[in-house]
């Protein structure tokens, strides 16, 4: 499914999320098996494809959806499921289109969702089944127990990434003051974090769909991940060819694009990074330092930015007098003080 798609459809199904109005009127229509194909938003693409039927022009309430799906047509709404527009309408998507679907109501559904912008929801009536459809791309809305299952067990692989991850980082950092770091070393970091990253868009996915059931696995899920985005950012300035903070960010969005397979390749991981092909996968590379700095509290990054681009390397800062830090611009001697204090108190929790 291509991004902007996946996107759309993790909206979509916030918006068919327990606890919405929309949710509540298809629950309706399931209970009652009256099946039902609603069109949702992209007005001005939907309206020639629209037959018979008749406007409606009210706004939108769950009891409203329900009575008018008892009608064999579709139901139009607007983009924000605000108003409904139509009502037993006669939808004629060109026939021509592509579907995988067998049923006629799945059909249209997947044919006017491809000639068209719309979201379109298809409700089976006879098994219960809720499909979403967009640019042809289908989502089946699962229960909520069995989305409920689902999100758990990804949270409790989260859990165990995480707790790896910090493990990984605590040893990087360890080997980052004695100037042990390889580019083996940064690439499987990289691979953790971006593995992190991954299952917790997946947790996303799960409570975007569970709404307001969803809450508790959502708490838990921000628990998990707090600041593991920022240090994946610093640890790319820190480590990747003209690391800056706009190159940091696209070279996360490269690796978010690998697949699983090539995640699992350090050379496809370092050449991302900007190391040519000639590199040798266990040379030691030096950090510059921004992952380090940032464990200092009361610092500004734009202090550390300073520092960074003064020294060059952690190497370097970690030689480097507290009057040498105090010719830095904007440091001074409380803050050269502190850097010198709290680069040792890292060293010792690192146990470097």
């Amino acid at each position: 499914m291509q991004a902007g798609v996946d996107e759309f459809m993790r909206s979509a199904l916030e918006s068919v999320a327990p606890g919405t109005p929309l949710r509540e009127g298809l629950e309706y229509v399931i209970s009652a098996r009256t099946g039902a194909l609603i069109v949702i938003g992209d007005e001005d693409g939907v309206a020639p494809l629209c037959n018979g039927g008749f406007n409606v022009g009210i706004p939108f309430t769950a009891q409203r959806l329900f009575e008018l799906a008892k009608m064999d047509g579709a139901i139009v709404l607007d983009g924000k499921c605000e108003s409904i527009l139509r009502a037993n309408v006669h939808l004629v998507p060109d026939h021509k289109l592509p579907t995988s679907e067998t049923g006629m109501r799945h059909r249209t559904a997947e044919r006017v969702s491809r000639q068209t912008e719309a979201l379109v929801i298809s409700i089976s009536q006879r098994r219960d089944v809720v499909s979403l459809y967009k640019s042809g791309a289908k989502v089946v809305l699962e229960p909520v127990e069995v989305l409920l299952a689902k999100a758990n067990q990804a949270l409790q692989t989260l859990e165990r990434y995480r707790i790896r991850l910090d493990q990984e980082t605590a040893r990087l950092t360890s080997a980052e003051f004695d100037d042990l770091v390889t580019l083996s070393d940064i690439a499987e970091i990289v691979r953790r974090f971006e593995v992190v990253m991954r299952v917790s868009r997946e947790v996303g996915r799960y409570t975007a769909a569970l709404g307001i059931e969803g809450r508790l696995v959502r708490m838990q899920a921000e628990e998990l991940t707090a600041s593991v985005e920022e240090n994946y950012i610093l640890l790319l300035r820190d480590y990747a060819v003209g690391g800056g903070p706009r190159k940091a960010s696209s070279m996360k969005a490269a690796i978010e694009d690998l697949t699983a397979e090539r995640l699992l390749e350090n050379d496809v991981i370092a050449g991302v990074l900007g190391y040519p092909a000639s590199s040798r996968i266990e040379e030691h590379i030096q950090g510059r330092g921004h992952r380090v700095m940032n464990k200092i509290p009361m610092l500004p990054t734009t202090v550390i930015s300073r520092v960074i681009e003064r020294f060059g390397t952690l190497a370097d800062l970690l030689q480097a007098s507290p009057g040498q830090l105090d010719d830095v611009d904007g440091v001074g001697t409380r803050r050269a003080e502190a850097i010198t204090d709290g680069l040792k108190r890292v060293r010792r929790e690192a146990g470097a």
